[in-house]
């Protein structure tokens, strides 16, 4: 159940990100979104700890600043994998990441744990 709560939240965190910076991320609807959602959480999931394994010298020098990169990545490898899904380039990728971020914790603190 927190699964299906958890994508949820990120499905709406996209799509409030999509409706108020439509020139950072826009979505075709809300299946795309689910999608989205569903696949970032895959790709965080699976690739993102490998990617961090690969890059913790990189991380460390500049003081966990890189895992803003790394976090657009896997924004953007979703968005290119994801019909429906778009990020305006690397710059939107990695703010869409921060901002999706951040409206999810916030939407999660409404909801009980």
């Amino acid at each position: 159940m927190k699964l299906i709560i958890r994508l949820l939240v990120n499905m709406t965190s996209i799509l409030i990100i999509a409706y108020l910076l439509p020139r950072v991320i826009w979505v075709d609807g809300v299946m795309a979104a689910l999608a989205a959602a569903f696949l970032l959480g895959i790709v965080n999931a699976i690739i993102r700890p490998i990617l961090i394994f690969f890059t913790l010298p990189l991380t460390i020098v500049t003081l966990g600043l890189f895992l803003l990169v790394i976090n657009g990545l896997m924004l953007g490898l979703v968005a290119v994998l994801v019909n429906g899904f778009h990020v305006n380039g690397f710059s939107g990728a990695v703010l869409g990441s921060i901002l999706i971020s951040i409206v999810s914790w916030i939407l999660s603190k409404f909801l009980p744990s």
